[in-house]
């Protein structure tokens, strides 16, 4: 099974913290790191604080989508994430996107497609830049839906 996994922090030094959770990533037992995008630095939206590093990585996983989606949460949790509130700032938040073509609901502990994915540029650029035709199911082809949300002032971030 593919899952996609977005990546995001804006607490602390997030650009680490971003690289850190790819490098725990491609150590997860039950899967393989298959593909990453580029980093990438958006505003807050339904948040505050600093701007956030994004990123999506492809998993190759034998693991089901809850057994995966707790070990997102224990990654976050070695990196202090705190829930006090809703959108609340974050040293590290790693969302369950993608489960292959899986349409799950089992709120409110998983939903996938992840809620909003389709309406979120920091979520669809970097999609974009690795796999343009993945389409997302019930919502579309990531390329056309990045289009309609283009406004949100994505960037990809460079460094020497």
């Amino acid at each position: 099974m593919i899952a996609w996994v977005g990546i995001g922090a804006n607490l602390g030094d997030a650009r680490a913290n971003v690289l850190d959770a790819i490098d725990r990533l491609a150590r997860l037992p039950g899967a393989r790191l298959v593909q990453t995008s580029s980093l990438y630095r958006t505003a807050p939206i339904d948040s505050s604080g600093d701007d956030y590093v994004n990123a999506v990585a492809a998993l190759a996983t034998d693991l089901d989508a809850h057994a995966l989606l707790r070990a997102l949460f224990a990654i976050e949790q070695a990196h202090g994430r705190e829930r006090p509130y809703r959108n609340a700032p974050r040293t590290l938040d790693l969302d369950l996107l993608l489960y292959g073509d899986a349409v799950i609901d089992d709120a409110p502990a998983l939903i996938v497609p992840h809620p909003r994915m389709h309406e979120r540029a920091f979520v669809l650029a970097p999609l974009a830049e690795v796999a343009p035709g993945l389409v997302i199911p019930g919502r579309g082809a990531v390329s056309a839906l990045l289009a309609a949300a283009g406004d949100q002032g994505v960037g990809k971030l460079t460094w020497p």
